[in-house]
């Protein structure tokens, strides 16, 4: 813990306990920056609040919370379990659950002196929707209270007529985190473990070539399991248009979608004048996913082109610059489970699967100028101008042979790890917690 970051007599409030809410508690009762956590799960669990620690201090893909903090010696460190109270002392962080309300706008966040809350159930991500819909919303902790609300999932406004209110707005720790205004900003989105990692594989290349020379791009996330999908088959729900979203996770690979190329314009605006697909496959893996990004990048040379040393030379100078350790850059030959738990790395970039490829793109000059000949004449009522095609300057790698340019284009392949769970997402959100916290 650095000398910033002793415990501040501040509450953070974290609605909900799924993967994400569950490993946030682990990350703040080892951080120990905030006095007391205070959970709202919504609902009874088990038959006391002895389950709910069973639950909290175990975990079938990082073990038990006391080996997780302490290693292989380590006792229990939840202790102090207060039934009537509903509380108990976790690594010391007195953490206190609420089991009634599972609207935002009612639960006691006012009550509870909470000005921070951490909204992880994925059910509330649209900003547009007011703080009083009965079904609830994010707008709804602020009526309850907070003073701001950070979602771990990316916005999803369903009214499409509707833009981003200004008091919301999309961050990723070490990439655009100072477009956070306090003055202005009372919702935070996350965005996702996957645009998360795939920020940092796209940013030192968007910083190094320009935006101008990467001519388009494409991602496909490999991605592990998560707790929407069903262990064994099951029928889809009416109305239901994905099928596969029903088929068992534990033995199929599952072709699904991800809004990981729209987040990424949000984080990284440059990016939203380039091409870019973004596809993803589900695999039977509980964490320990792999983003394989393609750049179509416009060279200088077919002599000497960008090779795979070029692609990972400038990886191994951002990992120096960027803060906390949040780009890896590793020569190794790493597996999924190699990523698990790795802190704050929102990418290992594997620099020995790079890989690159330079061709030339021909042109045919002749049919490229016609068609500017005829977008010009309908611009000016019919008269035009022709395009001289001697004036197009003569490259030494540019051949112009009977009209036909070619351009050199590379095809880089990058390899990139995260742990999409506690090692790359949640300790990042908790970076961002903390920093958010700081400007309160």
């Amino acid at each position: 813990m650095s000398e910033q970051e002793k415990m501040v007599p501040m509450k953070l409030g974290i609605n909900g306990l799924g993967r994400i809410a569950k490993l946030s508690i682990w990350h703040h009762v080892e951080r120990q920056y905030f006095s007391e956590l205070v959970v709202n799960i919504g609902r009874d669990v088990g038959t006391s609040l002895q389950d709910i620690a069973h639950f909290v201090e175990r975990d079938s893909t990082y073990g038990a919370l006391h080996t997780y903090l302490y290693g292989c010696r380590a006792n229990r460190v939840i202790e102090e379990i207060n039934d009537a109270e509903g509380s108990m002392r976790i690594n010391g962080v007195k953490t206190t659950f609420l089991r009634k309300e599972r609207n935002p706008s009612n639960i006691g966040w006012r009550e509870h002196r909470v000005d921070l809350v951490v909204d992880a159930t994925g059910a509330f991500l649209d900003p547009t929707v007011p703080a009083d819909d009965p079904k609830g919303s994010l707008r709804g902790h602020l009526a309850a209270g907070a003073k701001k609300v950070i979602a771990s999932a990316p916005f999803k406004i369903k009214d499409k007529s509707k833009e981003m209110p200004a008091d919301a707005v999309t961050t990723v720790m070490g990439i655009n985190d100072a477009d956070y205004d306090p003055t202005r900003h009372l919702l935070i989105s996350n965005a996702s473990c996957t645009t998360t990692c795939l920020s940092y594989m796209v940013k030192p290349l968007l910083d190094y070539f320009g935006a101008d020379r990467i001519l388009s791009a494409s991602m496909t996330t490999v991605h592990a399991a998560t707790s929407s999908q069903q262990v064994l088959d099951r029928s889809p729900k009416t109305k239901a248009t994905d099928l596969r979203k029903n088929r068992s996770v534990m033995n199929n690979i599952i072709l699904t979608s991800t809004g990981a190329a729209k987040a990424l314009g949000l984080v990284i605006p440059e990016m939203k004048r380039i091409g870019f697909i973004a596809e993803s496959v589900r695999v039977p893996v509980t964490t320990g996913s792999l983003i394989i990004l393609v750049m179509m990048i416009q060279d200088e040379s077919l002599r000497n082109p960008i090779n795979r040393e070029k692609i990972n030379g400038i990886y191994q100078q951002a990992a120096k610059h960027f803060p906390e350790g949040y780009l890896v850059y590793s020569e190794e030959q790493n597996v999924s489970s190699d990523i698990i738990g790795i802190p704050r790395a929102a990418a290992v970039i594997e620099g020995h699967e790079n890989h690159t490829r330079t061709s030339a793109v021909r042109i045919n000059m002749e049919s490229v100028l016609s068609a500017c000949d005829y977008v010009k004449s309908l611009g000016e009522g019919g008269a035009s101008k022709s395009f001289d095609i001697t004036q197009i300057p003569q490259g030494t790698e540019k051949a112009q042979k009977n009209n036909i340019l070619e351009i050199p284009v590379t095809q880089a392949v990058i390899y990139g790890w995260y742990d999409n769970e506690l090692g790359s997402y949640t300790n990042m959100l908790g970076d961002r917690t903390v920093s958010i916290a700081k400007m309160l």
